[in-house]
């Protein structure tokens, strides 16, 4: 894995400037450890940072064509590059090195921006057209790899990997949006392609960015296909085809030249993964498990009760983490506000793989396509609510209001007053700060500034554009588009990378994920149970006593810690002052919450959390200077 960045001017006369380069490529350092590489010319600057996995001898960036006209810069892996290598060769091109990147130089020659319908992997690169003056951007279709870019009126465009090479480019403008804050207390995170600076932007998944000729355009290139009219009567076909791709994705990303392991927490996504790497290597797997002493939060059992009957390498770790040190850290790494607390064993057992591998397979993915969330569920439940009340489901709905929250299946009859893509969407705001409590939180001010704000205006949308009739393969396909992409993808990459540890994702594979799209709803999640399919898969592969634990998150003991040993750091953060004199909350209220978890009336640690985050991250990039973020990236990384 690698970090990339650059800048072009659309003015060739403009040159870029070569230190401003430098400093943009070496704040993602911890990216791509083993190598720096450069190239300018008039009015284009491309850097990268190389963490060598493929080609260790001779896969060094920038990578150029034989006569130096096209250049790329490229953070990820291009899986089947064996294949695409051979059409390109067969086409007549001339390859100079055995890496993955030199795909892409020779795939653009061959194919223009539509190189990337051939490539089947994660990746985010930057490609210069020299004859054509062209900068091509692109990520792939599922978003696993970052790019972010920032245009800089009538000059040009400023990317990179991470938003703090960005920061590096004195032209890229640092005010912060406060529709960006209220949508991030909304959901955990910052929905793309908005950023929390008004000038920077996500590249979206499948999507590719052309500057040239003083424009910028974007546009789609792949999309799923939900069209609801799979047969349920064909389990056994679909079962035999996922088989058959699982194998294939496992035994793709397992191609390396460096040690090789996988993330084992014992749950079903994870366990297929690495049930699939035993099947397909000729060597038992490495996996790595991490656990914390609190036995509600500690799968390492489970973990190894997986790894000894699969006849896996199995390494256990116990954290016990110095939390306040890491928090900032952590918000460093996140460049945004960012408040999953999952974040947390992620890293942890990142940092427990890195001392064993460089590349980690994981499960992300299978909840999403597989209807593995208790939501999918609910969504279930309120489709048959509404078919059987028909146009009496609203009133239901509205008697439904006036029940307590804290009554089991309220809220789910109040959805029923909703639209469907209203109420899909409102499922992934549950727990973090919600209307009735926004408007205790925020300023008089600051909530002025944010009354036409909208944080799920983007998943209504989405929802409405999925093809299939079946409100659970819309609530995938939002759940793809959405959450999937900004925090789950965004947690891990920003975690293993901050440990300098590739972490690849078989389960998002888009073949497989194109398949999961045509599988009937009714096949994901059947007779109560989740993940269906994948369950039958691992029948006869895993003990019974896996398949039928409960679902568990990848969770930290937040609440005791915001007790124990984030205390004082808390009472630092959201009650001296600084917090209160940013104008975005009511001082009393943020006591309030605080003093209410502290003392045990009440459990307020997920809008802690988000409010912890939040500050360190306004004291890390709005208060410090340059100077000193630059020390505190330097201790961080």
């Amino acid at each position: 894995m690698c970090g990339i960045a650059g800048r072009f001017n659309f003015d060739p006369r403009r040159p870029v400037d070569r230190d401003v380069l430098v400093a943009m490529t070496d704040a993602v350092a911890h990216r791509g450890p083993d190598a720096s590489g450069y190239y300018s010319a008039p009015g284009i600057g491309l850097g990268h940072r190389r963490l060598s996995i493929i080609d260790l001898s001779t896969g060094d960036q920038p990578l150029t064509n034989e006569d130096g006209t096209v250049w790329v810069v490229f953070n990820g892996e291009i899986y089947n590059f064996a294949e695409v290598r051979a059409q390109l060769a067969s086409a007549g091109h001339r390859f100079r090195t055995s890496s993955d990147t030199e795909v892409i130089v020779h795939g653009y020659e061959q194919w223009g921006e539509r190189c990337v319908d051939r490539f089947r992997g994660m990746f985010a690169f930057a490609l210069w057209d020299a004859n054509a003056r062209r900068l091509m951007l692109a990520r792939d279709r599922l978003g696993v790899k970052p790019l972010y870019y920032a245009e800089v009126p009538g000059r040009g465009v400023v990317f990179g990997s991470e938003l703090k090479s960005l920061l590096e480019d004195p032209d890229v403008p640092r005010e912060w949006r406060p529709d960006a804050i209220d949508a991030f207390l909304t959901l955990l995170y910052i929905p793309a392609p908005h950023t929390i600076y008004r000038g920077v932007r996500k590249l979206p998944p499948a999507h590719v960015l052309i500057a040239e000729r003083g424009r910028v355009r974007t546009s789609r290139y792949w999309d799923l296909s939900f069209t609801g009219d799979g047969d349920a009567r064909r389990e056994d076909d679909y079962l035999e085809q996922l088989d058959a791709l699982l194998a294939e994705s496992v035994a793709l990303r397992q191609i390396s030249d460096v040690p090789l392991g996988a993330f084992l927490s014992g749950g079903i996504d994870s366990t297929t993964v690495v049930a699939y790497m035993r099947q397909t290597s000729d060597r038992p797997p490495v996996t790595i498990s991490v656990g914390f002493d609190h036995a509600a939060y500690d799968e390492v059992a489970h973990a190894e009760t997986v790894a000894r009957h699969l006849g896996c390498e199995f390494h256990a770790r116990q954290a016990s983490p110095d939390v306040a040190a890491l928090l900032p850290r952590l918000a460093w790494h996140f460049d945004e506000p960012f408040a999953d607390s999952s974040a947390v064993p992620t890293y942890y057992v990142s940092k427990a793989a890195r001392e064993l591998v460089t590349v980690a397979l994981s499960g992300d993915g299978g909840d999403e396509l597989w209807a593995g969330y208790a939501r999918h569920r609910v969504e279930r439940w309120e489709q048959r609510a509404r078919r059987a009340l028909g146009p009496a489901s609203a009133a239901a709905g509205w008697i439904a209001r006036a029940l307590p929250r804290s009554v089991k299946g309220a809220r789910a009859l109040r959805h029923l007053a909703a639209s469907p893509d209203q109420a899909y969407a409102l499922k992934h705001g549950y727990g973090m700060f919600e209307p009735d409590a926004k408007a205790r939180l925020y300023t008089g001010d600051f909530a002025s500034s944010v009354a036409g704000s909208d944080p799920f205006a983007a998943f209504r949308d989405v929802y409405r554009r999925c093809e299939s009739a079946d409100p659970l393969d819309r609530a995938l396909y939002v759940d793809v588009h959405t959450y999937m992409v900004d925090d789950i993808l965004t947690k891990v990459d920003r975690m293993s990378m901050a440990v300098s540890l590739e972490a690849r994702e078989p389960l998002l594979d888009h073949r497989l994920l194109e398949f999961a799209a045509s599988v009937p709803a009714s096949l994901k999640l059947k007779d109560g149970r989740s993940k269906y399919l994948l369950r039958r898969l691992l029948d006869r592969r895993v003990p019974a006593s896996i398949l039928q634990r409960g679902k568990r998150g990848f969770e930290a003991p937040i609440g005791e810690w915001l007790r124990g040993p984030l205390a004082p750091m808390a009472d630092d953060l959201l009650l001296d002052g600084r917090l209160r004199d940013r104008g975005v909350f009511d001082a009393r209220e943020v006591a309030r919450l605080w003093t209410d978890h502290k003392d045990g009336r009440s459990d307020h640690r997920h809008r802690l959390w988000q409010l912890i985050m939040l500050e360190l991250w306004f004291r890390q990039f709005i208060d410090k200077a340059p100077a000193e973020r630059a020390q505190y990236a330097e201790a961080a990384s």
